[in-house]
């Protein structure tokens, strides 16, 4: 077999059984879409090559996090010189950082993002203070527009984000344009600025201008250390919480279902990306065994990829959101409530968009398993 038709990475799966971390080489076939393991420490074959549907060739780069058969592998490193060439030259990611002004619209620039194949790796609504702000800005402290900007992000909240694409720094960067909205609205007409900027004081997100400069800024909301960066912005009252589905995420829905969220007039008070394993998928949803007979499939879901969880604030917000969502089937939803979200953006039972809270009295507990527990 010549090399070329397949890719090779170095896989890590955390075993809760053993609690060991096993490590493995990871082959992706393109041609039929099929998959291969091979054990490292035991040095043999673990899984023969077989076809494997819920996994596709855009899932395929380092840092990502597969699903093969209830087992969530990260992809550590290319295995392989082709693979690395083939796959990870390109391969950047990036910081885009929604200042207050932006937030509103957070729908609207991720749809653009998701559009120029710019993927949202990560993600987390925080309100900076004035010192963390100016800790970010540091390099423009001599600058007179300094302060303006500082007192600008640390304001309200930001939503940062880590993206990910072919030459992302670049990409992202153009898709924002000139930093005065007035000039992106002459040169750049399409871009984010010139669409929702105001002036060049609000002028809606930052991008990183380097390599370089995207570690160093990734690292400062998103640390790779033991400590979990500026804090999320989860009030815990009067809320109710929302998970954007894997399968949704992995679909480039996030914008469109964060558009009718706040189109719809909810308050979204947190948000953040999390990459569930499947012991906490099981915790999260045990309130289902027994009861839904879709829970197994509804655990790996969950535990399938990044999902994106959002505090909804208001009142008696948990009643009405899950009314917003409609029927747990989105075919039932599409024939009763053909615009509420499970209507609109689900597929089946399983894959129907979103989770919801089923129970007012459950909210601020799924609220806190998130934003508590494993953001803890």
């Amino acid at each position: 077999m010549d090399n070329k038709d397949r890719f090779a990475f170095l896989a890590e799966w955390y075993d809760p059984t053993a609690c060991l971390l096993r490590r493995y080489q990871f082959f992706y076939y393109p041609n039929d879409n099929s998959v291969e393991m091979f054990d490292l420490k035991n040095q043999r074959t673990f899984l023969r090559r077989t076809k494997y549907g819920d996994i596709h060739a855009k899932d395929m780069f380092v840092g990502n996090r597969v699903n093969i058969f209830s087992r969530q592998l990260n992809l550590v490193d290319y295995a392989d010189r082709y693979t690395a060439t083939k796959l990870g030259s390109k391969k950047e990611r990036t910081l885009a950082l929604i200042k207050p002004d932006g937030v509103p619209k957070i729908g609207d620039i991720l749809e653009m993002a998701i559009a120029a194949n710019l993927m949202v790796t990560n993600a987390k609504m925080t309100h900076l203070t004035w010192s963390q702000a100016a800790d970010f800005y540091v390099e423009h402290q001599s600058k007179l527009f300094f302060n303006s900007l500082v007192q600008l992000v640390s304001s309200a909240p930001v939503v940062a984000l880590e993206l990910m694409g072919d030459e992302a720094v670049s990409v992202w960067r153009k898709l924002l344009g000139p930093s005065d909205p007035e000039v992106a609205r002459r040169e750049a007409p399409q871009s984010i600025r010139a669409q929702f900027g105001t002036d060049s004081g609000k002028d809606v997100a930052h991008g990183s201008d380097s390599l370089a400069a995207a570690a160093r800024e990734l690292e400062f909301f998103f640390p790779t250390a033991i400590c979990h960066g500026p804090p999320n912005t989860a009030i815990y009252l009067d809320c109710t919480c929302c998970i954007i589905k894997p399968h949704a995420v992995a679909e480039g829905l996030t914008g469109k279902i964060l558009n009718s969220i706040a189109a719809a007039g909810y308050h979204i008070s947190a948000l953040e990306m999390f990459n569930v394993d499947r012991a906490n998928a099981e915790e999260f949803y045990e309130v289902y065994k027994g009861v839904v007979i879709e829970y197994v499939d509804m655990v790996t879901e969950l535990s399938l990829g990044p999902c994106m969880v959002l505090e909804i604030h208001g009142t008696d917000v948990a009643k009405t959101f899950r009314e917003f969502c409609g029927p747990a089937d989105p075919e039932i939803a599409r024939h009763l409530r053909p615009t509420t979200l499970r209507a609109l953006y689900g597929t089946d039972k399983v894959k129907n968009a979103v989770h919801c809270t089923d129970l007012p009295e459950d909210a601020v507990l799924e609220v806190q398993y998130f934003f508590k527990i494993l953001d803890g």
